[in-house]
């Protein structure tokens, strides 16, 4: 929407208790428009948000779709990894896998709270680089370990680079993004389904032609390298995936991170910087951002942000209290908000690891009840399902943007009925008949995913989208920990994890409707 205002001019309006910023050549709507937020804070990322939105989708936000994807790509093929390696490693070592899932479970929690906080303190850039490169040198040392200890820590290590990828990437992308193209940030689960995908393509042919035979009694680690090579493999493809990100797209620091912590004059060179890449100009200024300081700073009677390194160090330390958590509990709306997005993330955390972890093992048990024994049709029966998901990511966009359902009703339709096609996957009695109910399932978690993934930082504003990114990944990653202590006391070759995974997914569903900030159509602080 164009504003009135000349290209070259700007001004600042406090009506009614709301900002209203009229520069620039575009204008936004906020979320949290009603919400008490620090006004200067509120006032300068409405200036952001209309100078990104003059810019509009360019080269260096399809650009950083493409690297961002990435981390969304390895979110979902190492934590499907235990799953894929799980039989092949526990009949070498003869050992209960279930340690291994535990290591990856911790190396998630560890990574979420440490790359969600830490990339609000020293900021996006050196953490959106640094992910890629943990998960793929330990990924490729798990593929050379001599024990199942070693493996193990391997496989914490490297979960602690992926525990890190979406706190992370959904900030940044959705910092540089225009408001208008939000809903990209959804669309960004297609990745996550390739992920998935590779994975399963990849553990096909490799673990079936290099496995120990499931009829011998022993397995020689001579006759069982499938499972190293995949490491090797997919270590190799992080280490790829990290060299693009690292020395081909040069990541900017973000606009609003930087205007977050005073730093004016960067953010606007970065915004500058940007729009010279797409080819475009930007009509923002530093007096802009200096005119929402005069106005709702002197108004308010706050000072501005300091810049000088006594200053900028005593904000990295206040941020081992509470200073970037109370932000997300400002108010009563903001509080229930958070709160939901806690339950909803927990819930999840417990569900979908429970159930996706030993997918491939069931897949296999379930088949070896009326005589597929195959490895071969196992793997097969993984890349059907990982297909599946591809256009479960790509609906998942679409949907959100359509008016009767949006980021909630989406969100809650398909998280209950992931938990409905798992439910119903207990009445299988032939392997193909529990693929099919997998399919459904494995459909409507892609949408899910496509959803939670990006309504969390949609609503959580920039200068604790880190921090709540965070919280919400530690709930899950706290509740996932859960599920291999679950599958130790219980038996795996029974539908008991499966029903316990579906309840949860449904009750998540109900939850999700309760959310009472609806994201689509309004830009994020």
């Amino acid at each position: 929407m164009s504003s009135s205002a000349s290209p070259h001019s700007g001004s600042l309006k406090e009506k009614d208790g709301e900002v209203r910023v009229d520069v620039l050549q575009a204008e936004t709507q906020d979320i949290y428009s009603g919400e008490s937020l620090d006004p200067v804070y509120h006032a300068k990322a409405k200036i952001l948000n209309n100078a990104i939105q003059e810019i509009g989708m360019g080269k260096y936000q399809w650009c950083l779709f493409f690297v961002a994807g990435f981390g969304w790509f390895s979110d979902n093929l190492w934590p499907s990894t235990p799953g894929l390696i799980y039989t092949s490693v526990t009949r070498e070592f003869n050992v209960l896998g279930e340690w291994m899932l535990l290591g990856q479970a911790l190396g998630l929690l560890v990574g979420a709270v440490f790359w969600g906080v830490g990339c609000d303190v020293w900021g996006r850039r050196w953490s959106f680089n640094l992910t890629l490169l943990i998960t793929g040198v330990f990924a490729l040392a798990a593929g050379a370990s001599p024990n199942y200890y070693t493996l193990c820590v391997c496989v914490a290590l490297w979960s602690i680079g992926v525990g890190g990828n979406l706190p992370v990437d959904s900030a940044v992308f959705l910092e540089y993004v225009p408001p208008s193209h939000q809903y990209l940030l959804t669309m960004l689960s297609i990745w996550w389904a390739i992920g998935q995908l590779t994975g399963a393509l990849v553990a096909w042919p490799l673990i079936t032609n290099f496995s120990c035979p499931t009829t011998s009694a022993t397995c020689l680690a001579s006759l069982n390298k499938g499972w190293r090579y995949y490491l090797f493999t997919m270590g190799g493809l992080m280490m790829v995936m990290w060299i693009l990100r690292f020395f081909v797209f040069n990541l900017r620091e973000s606009p609003k991170f930087l205007m977050s912590r005073g730093r004016d004059e960067e953010a606007v060179a970065v915004v500058h910087r940007v729009a010279a890449f797409n080819g475009k100009t930007s009509n923002l200024t530093i007096e802009h951002l200096k005119e929402a300081e005069r106005l709702f700073g002197s108004a308010q009677g706050e000072a501005a942000m300091a810049t000088s390194v006594r200053a900028a160090a005593w904000r990295k330390t206040r941020t081992l209290d509470l200073s970037h958590v109370k932000p997300l509990f400002a108010t009563r709306k903001l509080t229930y908000s958070t709160c939901l997005l806690i339950v909803l993330w927990a819930l999840i955390g417990l569900a979908f690891p429970l159930y996706n972890a030993f997918v491939t093992y069931y897949l296999e048990t379930r088949g070896s009840a009326v005589g597929q024994i195959s490895v071969y049709t196992t793997y097969r029966n993984e890349v059907i399902l990982s297909v599946i998901g591809v256009p479960g990511a790509l609906m998942a966009g679409c949907l959100v943007e359509l008016p009767i359902l949006g980021r909630r009703g989406t969100l809650s339709i398909f998280t209950a009925l992931t938990g409905v096609f798992i439910l119903a996957s207990t009445t299988a009695r032939t392997s193909n008949s529990y693929l099919a109910w997998n399919c459904g399932y494995s459909y409507t978690s892609n949408v899910m995913y496509g959803v939670l993934y990006a309504l969390s930082p949609e609503i959580f504003p920039t200068r604790t989208r880190g921090t709540g990114n965070a919280i919400v990944a530690t709930a899950n990653r706290v509740f996932g920990l859960m599920a291999p202590i679950i599958a130790m006391e219980t038996s795996i070759t029974t539908s008991i994890p499966i029903w316990v995974a579906g309840g949860i997914f449904v009750a998540a569903g109900f939850i999700a409707l309760l959310l009472p900030f609806e994201p689509r159509g309004k830009a994020s602080l």
